[in-house]
């Protein structure tokens, strides 16, 4: 409804340069490779290119607490990279509590997610774009990766 935020989803799609040189994690060859596959996804230049982030804590900040709390958090890649990794812009789509890290456990409470992003992916929901003035079918994806060390 923003035509602000409207405006920066499309910024990997419209504002960027591309000049083939890799300045985002949007420009990475694995989304290349995932839009040459998913021509359907790749054709709205505003479907949600997410990055899943999680990570546990203990909220009460004393180390002799046993209890601990798990945030899973979606970040878009679609904003420009001064604005991609703000608070503002993380999307915060479950909180799992403790009172220890349920790691072996962790699939019972990321079902809900993942049955949300492959309904996401695969049918979309009816969005209004305040740039264009009309809807469109809003669709996200979420690519996971393993590493073997450090990204960068």
């Amino acid at each position: 409804m923003c035509s602000k935020i409207t405006s920066d989803t499309r910024w990997d799609d419209e504002g960027q340069t591309n000049d083939g040189v890799p300045r985002h994690l949007a420009d990475a060859p694995f989304w290349k490779d995932f839009d040459s596959k998913h021509l359907v996804f790749f054709s709205e230049g505003q479907n949600l290119r997410l990055a899943i982030a999680s990570d546990d804590f203990n909220p009460f900040r004393t180390m002799k607490s046993t209890y601990s709390i798990c945030p899973v958090i979606l970040i878009s890649y679609n904003f420009p990279p001064w604005k991609c990794m703000k608070q503002s812009n993380f999307i915060l789509s479950l909180l799992i509590p403790g009172p220890i890290v349920p790691c072996g456990y962790m699939d019972v409470f990321l079902e809900p997610l993942v049955d949300d992003m492959v309904e996401m992916f695969v049918v979309g929901v009816k969005t209004y774009d305040a740039l264009k003035c009309e809807t469109f079918q809003l669709r996200a994806a979420s690519l996971l990766l393993k590493f073997n060390g450090p990204i960068w």
